[in-house]
């Protein structure tokens, strides 16, 4: 079976679901804490092309910062970028990515969906 990474945070209890989801489905993974390292602008923009998604989407939008940093739907995707390359805080969690495929596991009963697609 390929290898997956989850972008992780462990104080998120939806991001230790998805670790003890991928554990259940016998996934070897790779654990990326994203906190701890912050992801640079390339690996955020590699991760929203997996996803399909613009920026605004792989953002916690209701996280305080995002307000206090003055972003918003009108926001230019170079400047969420940047923001979530400098506050990780920012990024929805948790990723999981196999291959060249990538969700936002929220709710989590999409990863279990997600990785079984995959397998075919």
């Amino acid at each position: 079976m390929e290898e997956v990474t989850i972008w992780h945070n462990p104080k998120c209890s939806k991001s230790r679901e998805a670790m003890d989801i991928l554990q259940e489905s016998g996934c070897e993974s790779r654990v990326f804490e994203y906190l701890k390292r912050s992801p640079n602008e390339s690996e955020i923009r590699a991760v929203l092309k997996m996803l399909g998604v613009s920026p605004i989407e792989m953002m916690r939008t209701k996280e305080e910062l995002f307000s206090e940093l003055n972003l918003g739907s009108e926001s230019n995707d170079e400047a969420l970028i940047m923001a979530m390359a400098e506050h990780p805080k920012l990024i929805e969690r948790p990723i999981i990515i196999k291959g060249d495929k990538a969700i936002i596991g929220r709710p989590t009963e999409k990863i279990a969906l997600f990785l079984n697609k995959e397998k075919k």
